[in-house]
């Protein structure tokens, strides 16, 4: 596995490992990697990482998802093989350690009903203390400490797609999100556009209980004279503005569009924003806070050149 790093070695693909307690959020991690574009894989044995990078040429970052469950898991070996991938090879490592307080730990596993891998006939909180006391090692060695405690699956997205979602000779990475001003602006916005002066479909009836992705929400809300105008100039603001953010050194960007209750106008706003922008070249994710509310989970996608 060892190779001389070349002189553009940052520019190298990417190897990721992730761990962290069970509970934490590390599916979420991988299948979020796994939509920026990495190559995903969970619970590979660690023995078999070095003929993984060994093989053919990598075309795509590679994200592994590592824990107790590995079949040959152990800190001592999942260390020496992060030093071992960071010290002689090509490729750019990091281990990414998610962190949660025991207590949430615990309120998972009982609403999940799941059994704790190092606890299975007992209660989660005993496995929750073996694991927490097994695996410190690897939160001294991490390279990146995300503490997911207070974190929605979007949130944890959100702040892995700061680390790794901007791609060499792709740039700024940008996610577009829609919102209710009625619950307030999201965290972490860099700009926001109104779109409440457009006409509302809520005052429909038959368009009240649709959402801004149908068709028939769309045309209503096109019709609006000042559609056009709007769309045209928040595309050529963007298309200024943007790459002078990138320019800078900005790796991520958020957009948030915002209307009364986040349903209709600015989610099909940012959707129609997303699409121009990616058509521009840039890479896209979209977020709908409010449809996420409503679903109880994810309402998202990404858009871009790699969707």
């Amino acid at each position: 596995m060892s190779a001389e790093k070349p002189k553009n070695y940052r520019h190298m693909f990417k190897v990721v490992l992730v761990t962290g307690p069970s509970g934490a959020g590390r599916s979420t991690a991988i299948n979020a990697l796994e939509d920026f574009g990495f190559e995903a894989i969970d619970n590979m044995p660690l023995t078999l990482l070095p003929r993984l990078l060994a093989g053919p040429p990598m075309t795509r970052h590679l994200a592994l998802g590592v824990d107790v469950r590995n079949r040959d898991f152990g800190t001592d070996s999942l260390i020496e093989v992060v030093n071992i991938i960071a010290r002689d090879t090509a490729f750019d490592c990091s281990l990414v350690y998610l962190d949660c307080a025991s207590d949430v730990l615990q309120r998972r596993f009982s609403e999940t009903r799941r059994r704790h891998p190092l606890a299975p006939d007992v209660s989660p909180l005993v496995g929750i203390e073996r694991e927490t006391d097994l695996i410190r090692p690897l939160r001294d060695r991490a390279d990146i400490l995300i503490d997911t405690s207070d974190m929605a699956p979007q949130d944890l997205r959100a702040e892995l797609a700061r680390w790794f979602f901007s791609e060499p000779g792709q740039g700024m990475a940008l996610e577009v999100q829609s919102f209710s001003y009625k619950r307030g602006l999201p965290h972490g916005l860099d700009m926001v556009l109104d779109c409440r002066f457009l006409r509302n479909p809520h005052w429909q009836e038959t368009l009240r209980e649709l959402d801004g992705r149908d068709s028939d929400v769309a045309t209503y809300i096109q019709a609006d004279p000042r559609f056009d105008d709007f769309l045209a100039r928040s595309l050529g603001l963007m298309e200024t503005l943007l790459p002078a953010y990138r320019d800078e050194g900005k790796s991520y960007f958020t957009l948030g569009l915002g209307c009364t209750g986040g349903q209709h106008r600015s989610v099909f706003v940012a959707e129609a924003l997303a699409k121009g922008l990616a058509q521009q070249g840039w890479q896209v994710s979209i977020r709908h806070r409010e449809l996420e509310r409503r679903a109880g989970g994810r309402a998202e996608a990404p858009v871009g050149r790699n969707a």
